[in-house]
């Protein structure tokens, strides 16, 4: 689905990225896997080196999305491979969890710079590119749940995915006539080292119950949301965009 493609995934060395990176692959695309580290917080070889031992192709981008230069560079890095033809800005925190009035300011901005700004980086460096090219492209934005519907505790993580989800409807009109096609996706509650760690979700008991007010009474993996995005990034998706996708086994529906 994905073969001749180049695709930059921020945040690919673990969680959602590394998934999505992996399916990309096994989908026929080259990928670079840009991120603060190289080794998977949960373990194992590296996403890049994990690839190339599946027979595919993939390198490296260390790259902090709070900082254009990284993600400008990132982008050169698929030069590589041809050029970048699949963004994905994926790369995130869930930053502090505390009321308004209790918030660090310096907290704050160190999220919005990181799960928005970064997503204005990795965009405006993969679109400059896209446009030189003149192919289009796919850009694939993570969004949330809490992008949709405000959480309170989370008031900074809800405010930055609510603006990556405008931002994705306003950039795709922008790029739409030049065929780069811009879309988000909302995961709900993965199992990965952000929901186990980070903001401990899965295997808590608070995590049980909402489990069963689940449609499908499960949370999601990594390679549901993967799936997704493949499905953004390949032609099935040509005529898909300023689109969100909820990956979330029904639970906002069941709110």
């Amino acid at each position: 689905m994905l073969t001749d493609n180049t695709a930059v995934v921020t945040g690919g060395a673990s969680g959602n990225g590394r998934a999505i990176a992996e399916t990309f692959a096994d989908h026929g695309a080259s990928i670079v896997v840009a991120d603060v580290r190289a080794d998977p917080r949960q373990g194992g070889p590296p996403t890049h080196e994990l690839i190339r031992e599946r027979g595919g192709k993939a390198v490296f981008a260390e790259c902090n999305v709070a900082d254009y230069e990284d993600c400008a560079a990132a982008v050169e890095a698929a030069e590589e491979f041809g050029g970048v033809d699949v963004m994905v800005n994926n790369a995130g925190i869930v930053g502090p969890q505390e009321p308004l009035v209790e918030l660090d300011l310096e907290e704050y901005q160190e999220l919005m710079d990181i799960n928005l700004r970064g997503v204005f980086h990795g965009s405006k460096a993969a679109a400059l590119r896209m446009l030189e090219r003149g192919n289009g492209g796919s850009i694939i934005n993570m969004s949330s749940v809490a992008g949709i519907n405000g959480y309170g505790g989370i008031t900074p993580y809800s405010a930055a995915k609510g603006g990556v989800r405008l931002f994705s409807y306003a950039l795709a009109s922008e790029l739409g006539p030049d065929g780069i096609r811009v879309n988000a996706v909302h995961p709900g509650v993965i199992e990965t080292a952000m929901t186990i760690e980070d903001s401990p979700t899965v295997g808590t008991e608070e995590g049980e119950q909402l489990k069963q007010t689940i449609p499908l009474r499960r949370f999601g993996q990594p390679e549901d949301v993967a799936d997704v995005c493949l499905f953004l990034a390949s032609e099935l998706s040509s005529y898909v965009t300023a689109e969100s996708i909820i990956v979330d086994g029904g639970e906002l529906n069941s709110v």
